[in-house]
Order: C-alpha cells, then structure tokens, then sequence
C-alpha cells in the first residue's frame, strides 16, 4: 500500500494536449491553437486568458495561479476552457510533492468533460470492454464509448480503480483503502467525468 499523508490535499490541474501551439497575434485581438484537430481561435482574449493558455502550454497549471489574486480566473476562463475541451489534459493533483495522481486526455474532438458529483450509496463500475495498457508512466485506461484516455500516474489511483472492477459504492471503497478520503472521492469524480466509472443503473449524476 502505498503511503499517503492523511492530511494531503487534491488540486485540479489543467493544461493543453502536447500537440497544441498557442500563437498570440501582435494586436491581441485573438489566440490561436494548433492542433491535430485543425486551427482553433479564442477571440478578444483578455491578460488572464492568454497568460494562462501560455502556461497551459508548458504543463499543468493551477488556473488561479495564473493570473492576478483579484481575478476570478476560473470564472474568466472556464467558458474559454469549455469550448477548447478537445485540446485540454485534466490532471489530479496532490499536495505532497510526489506527482500527479491521474490525468484525463481528449481523443475525440468532440471530448467534454466535466466533473460530477458522484453520491457515496450510488454504485458505479469500470465501463465494459476497459483496455488497461501499461506505460512507463503508469497505466493507461481506454474504453471504446469514451472520448477520452485516462492514465493513472500513481498507485494510489490504481487502487481506486482496481475497486471499481466490480459494482461498489464510492463510500465503501472509501472505508476500503487507506487514503485521504477527499484523494478517493476526487479519484472517483475524475474516472467518472471520463466516461470510465458509470453507475451501475440508468441514473444520471448531478453535475457541479
């Protein structure tokens, strides 16, 4: 078992997909992104929103540190984020200095995510027909109706995920592993925004 503080604390990164290219024109009337899916365009983009694609760039980023503290950055960018979905990595982070603990990739264009609030009695399970690949950086998750890659960086979230081959519920794998229980939940929300951990009936989460 892996050994984890039991005071760390998750943080959501975000970043842009190792193939985009961020222009900024000369007259800051708009950024542009290149990618494999073809030319994307952020018009009339403000300090914040190109200071933080520019970081974006380099690697994952915690939004409100991208900009000035008296800037809601999340709000200035989350409806900018929304519509390049298809260009942005999601990362789950941790306080404690040992890495990231999952990333989630786009590999569809028409990839969405977003994070959901999973209830602790609502059984969920891994999606049928899961590929787990391994890789020098950990494992690979891929389901054929998933737009999206999932690549468990830490033992932590592969234990997390290991729970999950059967129908269980978020507050039994909770009392199950020895982890933050704010790492499990988080953990749980990010494989089932990915389209990885459905639940186990026809009910739908209610998005945050």
């Amino acid at each position: 078992m892996p050994h984890t503080p039991a005071d760390a604390v998750t943080v959501r990164l975000w970043s842009l997909s190792e193939d985009v290219t961020v222009e900024h024109d000369e007259g800051h009337d708009q950024v542009v992104l290149k990618s494999r899916w073809g030319t994307d365009c952020v018009e009339r983009p403000g300090p914040e929103v190109r200071e933080a694609l520019r970081r974006m760039e380099l690697g994952p980023v915690v939004l409100a540190n991208a900009a000035d503290q008296h800037v809601d950055l999340n709000a200035v960018m989350l409806p900018v984020l929304d519509k390049l979905s298809h260009l942005v990595v999601h990362t789950l982070g941790a306080d404690d200095l040992r890495g990231p603990l999952l990333s989630v990739f786009p590999v569809a264009q028409d990839a969405l995510f977003t994070l959901v609030w999973v209830p602790d009695r609502r059984a969920v399970r891994l999606s049928r027909g899961m590929v787990l690949t391994r890789l020098d950086s950990g494992l690979s998750l891929e389901a054929e109706d998933s737009p999206h890659r999932v690549v468990l960086h830490r033992p932590e979230a592969a234990l997390v995920m290991a729970m999950l081959a059967w129908p269980v519920t978020p507050d039994k794998v909770k009392a199950a592993l020895p982890l933050p229980l704010q790492m499990t939940e988080g953990i749980i929300r990010f494989l089932a925004a990915a389209g990885m951990a459905p639940p186990v009936d026809d009910d739908t989460y209610d998005a945050v």
